[in-house]
């Protein structure tokens, strides 16, 4: 049976204030895919972010959502509302001063439509401890989001992207949290998050993304699809003008991205 992408993206273009930013994007994800996207500041990954979360509707071209069990997937073209997808935000914006628990960060993700004040049921309050022991946080559940560290509140927001279950989740740039420490055990629980759900990693440090993802994309107006992370050292610096060292302290990665051009 071919595989069903959960999310298909055609065709797509989108921009900002009449500025093109994205053109001719076709990629699609499928279950349990673990996909970096990498690519230079303002080439557009953020941009693409925000099409896939319904924030920002595309210029041109379509992103279909297949929702479903096993067969019987239907097309719910360019609404997102209907696949739960969990999302891990840049860390430039979240309000630290934001008087939230991290109970209260976790349990927040089960429902957008949520206020704060409703009550949570049991289950649902269950469900949230699930997540609190998974993400390591046990004893920190009723602490103020300002008093974590760095790694202590990527790990509560991750909580918080999963436990709706989502198809696929999304990670912007998560490599801006992390105290060191907590790198390692952030990809520990991203090999076992992506048991159950896609991941689309964004992120500019090519050196960590290359030791995690299955496939690359790599997006500077348009975007290549590597199904295959190959990546040689010439492309790398070529592309990112970063020193090799970088990548996995002096030992290549194993597996590197082949040659490709970029044609405009």
């Amino acid at each position: 049976m071919a595989a069903t992408p959960i999310i298909e993206i055609k065709n797509l273009s989108a921009g900002y204030d009449g500025r093109t930013v994205l053109h001719d994007v076709n990629l699609n994800i499928y279950e349990q895919d673990f996909l970096g996207i990498i690519g230079p500041n303002g080439g557009g990954k953020t941009t693409l972010i925000k099409c896939i979360l319904g924030l920002l509707k595309p210029t041109g071209g379509e992103i279909i959502f297949h929702i479903g069990q096993n067969d019987n997937h239907f097309q719910i073209p360019t609404s997102s509302s209907e696949i739960s997808l969990g999302y891990l935000p840049q860390y430039n914006s979240i309000d630290r001063k934001f008087p939230i628990s991290v109970e209260e960060v976790i349990l927040s993700g089960l429902s957008i439509q949520k206020s704060l004040t409703s009550r949570f049921t049991p289950e649902q309050k269950e469900k949230g401890k699930q997540i609190v022991s998974r993400m390591g946080l046990e004893g920190l559940e009723h602490r103020a989001i300002g008093q974590l560290s760095g790694g202590q509140l990527q790990r509560a927001l991750l909580g918080r992207a999963i436990i709706s279950d989502p198809s696929a989740l999304i990670l912007d740039e998560p490599s801006t949290y992390i105290d060191k420490r907590f790198e390692a055990r952030l990809y520990e629980l991203l090999a076992e998050i992506n048991k159950e759900c896609a991941i689309i990693l964004v992120s500019h440090d090519i050196g960590t993304v290359l030791q995690q993802v299955k496939s690359i994309a790599c997006v500077n107006e348009t975007l290549d699809y590597h199904p295959d992370t190959e990546v040689t050292t010439e492309w790398l610096e070529k592309n990112f003008n970063c020193p090799i060292e970088l990548l996995g302290h002096g030992t290549l990665p194993h597996r590197i991205l082949g040659e490709h051009h970029h044609h405009h």
